[in-house]
């Protein structure tokens, strides 16, 4: 029973992904899907993969950025890590990738996880909250997305709750980083009210260590920097997009291309099984269909195109995944213990 209840997450996300891909494959001829891939030109995967290791590399140093009042840490240093956190993403379930990004970086540059896991979370919501534009930015067009062409819900309701979603949270984050004392107190009246006294003094060391991440939104030009980088490294993803859908015999516009990125990823929030098997294609099939593109061909260019995103900074993140269990000397078990981690911060 303890077993089940462990994997009780791995299960459900394989549940959800099992769920979308049909979703994603219902009513395809998969012969005639196997057929467009078959003649797509893949030499335009290579400008696509570029554009997307340069939008990496962005990130890298949007993290650099955010943890820089805590560490100056040159962006050169930061990719390896970044792309270890990838690769965690698309192999291992619940996005360990983020976690093991902390690990690596309190193991080579000595910043506290507790920290680094706070400029972790700032970053997904600043990304949220992009992806959210790009579908603003064509919110006209998502009535198309109805049952018809293979997604169900209505996605303008789910992009109005997202929308609240990110932005409360972004307001909360920006909030206790601009008055850190404030959030201080109440985080503490709440942990000893709330808490056993043998857990406060640990927790209280952590929400401390955590504020401290915060630090870098404590300037508005900080903030306008993190946004303005985010919103470079997705339109730059999506350059990947509009390179790949070269490889295939259809034409959307650049627009069309960012309200499929917003909406994928977006979707790849959902609890899934490891690459965002199913919650990726299903949302990604569904808008170059409403967009008149034809359902196999849609399906094989989102296919294709997943398998691009997962492939290459997956293969690059294992690079140094296990380069750097060489250089540090860890163990498997040293790397996963990152509870054991975050309790000797205290």
């Amino acid at each position: 029973m303890k077993k089940l209840k462990k994997n009780l997450p791995i299960i459900l996300g394989v549940l959800i992904s099992a769920f979308f891909l049909w979703l994603a494959l219902r009513g395809l001829n998969l012969a005639e899907v196997g057929e467009v891939i078959g003649e797509a030109n893949y030499i335009w995967l290579v400008p696509g993969v570029l554009v997307y290791f340069l939008a990496v590399w962005i990130r890298s140093w949007r993290w650099h950025f955010l943890l820089k009042p805590l560490k100056n840490i040159p962006t050169k240093r930061m990719f390896p890590i970044v792309t270890i956190g990838y690769m965690g993403n698309n192999i291992f379930p619940a996005r360990l990738g983020e976690v093991l990004r902390a690990v690596f970086l309190k193991r080579r540059e000595e910043v506290p996880i507790s920290a680094s896991l706070a400029t972790i979370i700032v970053e997904r919501i600043f990304d949220g909250v992009v992806m959210l534009a790009f579908v603003f930015l064509n919110l006209s067009e998502l009535a198309k997305l109805t049952g018809d062409s293979g997604f169900v819900g209505n996605i303008q309701q789910v992009a109005i709750v997202g929308t609240s979603v990110f932005i409360g949270a972004l307001a909360v984050f920006l909030l206790a980083a601009i008055f850190p004392k404030v959030t201080a107190k109440i985080g503490t009246w709440l942990v000893v009210k709330l808490l056993p006294s043998r857990l406060e003094e640990r927790v209280l060391s952590m929400m401390n260590k955590f504020l401290d991440g915060l630090i870098s939104l404590r300037s508005p030009a900080n903030i306008l920097m993190v946004f303005f980088t985010s919103a470079i490294i997705w339109l730059l993803e999506t350059g990947k997009y509009w390179f790949v859908m070269h490889a295939f015999n259809f034409k959307v516009s650049y627009f069309a291309l960012m309200l499929m990125n917003g909406i994928v990823n977006l979707a790849t929030t959902i609890p899934s099984a490891p690459g965002y098997v199913g919650t990726f294609d299903a949302p990604g099939i569904a808008v170059l269909t409403a967009y008149g593109v034809d359902h196999a061909t849609a399906a094989a260019y989102t296919l294709v195109l997943h398998a691009a995103l997962w492939l290459p900074i997956t293969v690059l993140g294992l690079y140094y995944f296990f380069l750097y269990l060489g250089k540090e000397d860890m163990s498997w078990k040293e790397v996963f213990s990152w509870k054991e981690e975050v309790e000797e911060e205290k």
